[in-house]
């Protein structure tokens, strides 16, 4: 299949953690077929859910906060880092 912004590219096929992504190598343009949306909202859901009886701290840091030593706090990785990198 082309990219449909790159006219001179084929999506290249990879499947991440169960989910199939089509993506384009030169513009990294990621496209996903019918379904797979949803397979990253549950997903997304399940480790919100399990993430949150784990912890009772927030899932976030708010950027402009700094610590009593003045160090910024590390955000969070998102779970999309896990698969897309």
């Amino acid at each position: 299949m082309k990219c449909p912004t790159c006219p001179d590219a084929s999506l290249v096929m990879t499947d991440r953690q169960g989910v199939e992504i089509d993506y384009c190598p030169l513009c990294r343009g990621v496209w996903l077929d019918r379904g797979e949306l949803d397979k990253l909202i549950d997903r997304a859901a399940a480790l919100a859910s399990s993430s949150a009886a784990a912890s009772s701290k927030p899932d976030f840091v708010d950027s402009d906060y700094r610590g009593a030593q003045g160090h910024h706090h590390r955000r969070k990785k998102s779970w999309m880092n896990d698969i897309f990198d």
